[in-house]
């Protein structure tokens, strides 16, 4: 969403609110950071100038990850005020056409979210998108490097709950020094299966005290911090001198360097700040963290560092150590509920994450639960959901040990910052039209510092670090996969759609019975006549009255209004009876599964033919369907889920969707028949397609598309369920088609 000059309240008051949904993984990272930093052999270095050094590289992280590059950059680069990888990804397709969604066509473009910038393109972005219209295998390669940081992104949901309830948890160790390490991991796990559990409430139940518990955690944590600065080492404040770094490599060397996979923890939460920039405005986001969430983190990791000058022995305790006896158990039950605020924002986002792999053709198809009837974005996917948790729990079990976590976390969140700096570069290319140079200097100074950090996970791998990899190679395998299977489909689809010259040769009445009732055949084709109506009607020849090829489709915008979403055209003569309605969605658009389709249908189609006419005049060139006789494609306006069908003395009538009352105005012939058509019944006709490889393919590529997709196919969300179609009213036509 846009917010623009909105007031100070406002701003004040969105910012608080991010608090909660935003920085809840940010702010917990003190409680692991230098734990993981000082493991291994770094803790043989244990003076004041190693911590020292350490909090210089903290501190300077911070501040040009953190604060500089998303907070002063990133951000700016939002989609329609959508941010995250899809969004940037998005900003992309559109301005350097590289979109690899099908049925893109040039009236998408006239969305009111599909706007451009119209400036001139430069040598650069002109270069850059004759490189991606030449070579489809760039695109490709871009796809996959965006599914990357899609799938570390997902790796993050599985670690993030982990690191964050696993580190709060054992701060109880603590105080109770006899507590076996089994039963801080059976807390843990119990804490996490609560936290699954209730996921399918929803977020809105409890949000509100979301905001609360992160500003109560970063007050305590940076109230903390004073207190040890004071207390034990007020001249922390040098270890701000970026001198300390270089200091720290000549005295540590390559223990040092390592020790970078612990340091980057420091910063993890941001990519997520930037993923939920939709839900806030960017300018409140960049309020709380400038003026609170920055300061406070800031000062708890100069007083942790403060203390450990004078406790090197407490290198492994160090934050529950520094905490004062007196507010020890206050501030480790805040810590426990800020731990399960910051789960709870990753497990949202991966959710969202998975929505929008859907929208895009990336993701099979999977049940999304509305659980807010107020907010769109908030949603529940039961079969995520309960992978995570397992997954959580296998990690939670399996390793036992926040280190180790820690170097996996490191390595999946360093490398999604580096697919963003990449797809930044490409956004200040193509669509801010910027100089080359201030771009090769943006990318060469974030993505050395990126790199840097990612060759020291690199190194953790054996330790905990292969978990991301193995889980970003899972998914982003499930991914091309998908993405390559449906594309294949589409392929096969527009080459054997049935030719209009064959459907016009065969009459008015297309050399069949034509029963009672609406047809709505579902295709993947905005375009044409697929080929599952050829097949059904050698087999069965007959056909409803009124005929309708619905294509629900994706488009490379966040969000379309309900007053742009359907798109109506006629196929062949006005005597066929035949239409097109193609229902556009956003990648952040939700299918609401109690969407009352059937009258929606039926109410754009009657207002279709009312109007049709009136204006074809003023119609642009580009509406017209080049396949569909004398059918421009009309936006039917006001056509939302609210609409209703209701019995009048004239017959059924269409109210609350622009078509004149029938008091005062009499519908045409051809409304009156398809209103008819629809008191006697609609039937749903959806194709069924199964992929095989060819037999001349790779022994990979079958296995991909006869195992992979094949089970995936099955085994995911089928069609008519994503659909809500009656069962009572479902015709199923099977073709199997070779890739």
């Amino acid at each position: 969403m846009n917010f623009k000059r909105v007031s100070c309240t406002t701003v004040v008051s969105l910012a608080y609110q991010s608090l909660g949904v935003v920085y809840g993984d940010l702010s917990t990272s003190p409680l692991y950071v230098y734990k993981t930093a000082f493991s291994g052999k770094l803790s043989l270095h244990e003076n004041d100038e190693e911590i020292y050094g350490v909090l210089s590289f903290i501190f300077w992280t911070f501040t040009l990850i953190a604060l500089l590059k998303y907070v002063f950059v990133v951000m700016s680069a939002d989609d329609n005020g959508e941010g995250g990888t899809v969004a940037l990804y998005s900003l992309l397709c559109r301005h350097a056409r590289l979109s690899t969604l099908p049925n893109q066509q040039a009236t998408d473009e006239k969305l009111s979210s599909y706007a451009t910038d119209g400036s001139a393109d430069t040598w650069q972005s002109s270069g850059l998108k004759a490189l991606f219209e030449k070579h489809q295998r760039f695109s490709n390669m871009l796809l996959i490097f965006v599914l990357l940081g899609t799938s570390m992104a997902i790796g993050d949901g599985v670690l993030t709950p982990t690191i964050s309830v696993l580190s709060a948890v054992s701060g109880v160790q603590v105080k109770i020094r006899e507590l076996h390490e089994n039963y801080v991991v059976l807390i843990s796990c119990v804490i996490l299966v609560g936290l699954f559990s209730l996921q399918h409430h929803g977020t809105h139940r409890v949000a509100f005290i979301f905001a609360p518990i992160v500003t109560t955690w970063l007050l305590c944590i940076s109230s903390i911090g004073i207190y040890n600065i004071f207390q034990w080492n007020p001249h922390i404040f040098n270890a701000l001198s970026p001198v300390y770094m270089l200091k720290f490599f000549r005295s540590t060397g390559i223990d040092g360097w390592i020790s970078l996979g612990g340091v980057v923890l420091s910063i993890t939460g941001v990519e997520t700040m930037f993923a939920d920039l939709g839900h806030f405005s960017s300018l409140s986001i960049k309020v709380a963290f400038t003026f609170l969430v920055y300061p406070c983190l800031i000062l708890a990791y100069m007083g942790e560092a403060a203390f450990l000058t004078k406790h090197h022995e407490d290198i492994q305790r160090s934050f529950y150590k520094a905490i004062p006896e007196a507010v020890f158990w206050p501030v480790f039950i805040v810590a426990t509920f800020a731990a399960i605020v910051g789960s709870q924002a990753v497990i949202s986002a991966t959710f969202s994450i998975i929505s929008q792999c859907c929208a895009l053709n990336c993701f099979p198809s999977v049940k999304i639960i509305h659980t807010s009837s107020k907010i769109c974005g908030q949603i529940y996917i039961p079969e995520v959901n309960w992978m995570l948790m397992c997954l959580c729990l296998a990690v939670t079990i399996g390793l036992r040990d926040t280190n180790m976590i820690g170097h996996a976390y490191g390595l999946a969140v360093t490398t999604v910052m580096l697919v963003t700096t990449c797809l930044m570069g490409q956004v200040m290319i193509t669509v801010w039209k910027q100089r080359i140079f201030i771009v090769v200097a943006f990318l060469l100074f974030f993505g050395s510092v990126e790199l840097l950090y990612i060759s020291a996970c690199v190194y953790k791998i054996p330790e905990g670090g292969w978990i991301p990899l193995v889980l970003s190679f899972i998914f982003m395998a499930v991914m091309y996969i998908w993405n390559y299977g449906t594309m294949k489909k589409h392929d096969f689809d527009m080459e054997n759609k049935v030719s209009m010259d064959s459907i016009v040769a065969l009459g008015p009445s297309l050399g069949m019975v034509r029963v009672p009732g609406i047809g709505l055949v579902y295709t993947n084709l905005a375009t044409g006549v697929p080929a599952i109506f050829g097949h059904f009607v050698t087999n069965l020849p007959a056909f409803h009255q009124v005929l309708v090829f619905v294509c629900i489709k994706s488009v490379q915008v966040p969000h379309v209004s309900e007053n742009e979403r359907l798109l109506i055209s006629r196929v062949g003569l006005k005597e066929y009876g035949m239409f097109r309605c193609i229902v556009r969605y956003g990648y952040k658009d939700l299918q609401q599964e109690n969407y009352d389709f059937e009258n929606t249908l039926v109410s754009a189609i009657v207002q279709f033919v009312e109007t049709e006419g009136e204006d074809e005049s003023s119609r642009e060139a580009g509406d017209m369907d080049i396949e569909v006789l004398h059918a421009p494609e009309h936006p039917v306006k006001n056509s939302n889920c609210n609409e209703k069908l209701k019995q009048s003395s004239y017959g059924t009538q269409v109210t609350k969707s622009g078509i004149r009352h029938p008091e005062n105005f009499m519908l045409k012939d051809e409304s009156l028949e398809i209103l008819k058509a629809k008191e006697s019944g609609v039937a749903y006709i959806i194709g069924h397609s199964y992929a095989k490889a060819k037999k001349s393919s790779t022994i990979l590529k079958k296995f991909a598309i006869n195992v992979v997709y094949a089970f995936l196919s099955k085994n995911f969300r089928e069609p008519e369920v994503g659909l809500n179609v009656p069962h009572a009213s479902l015709l199923e036509v099977g073709m199997v088609y070779y890739v």
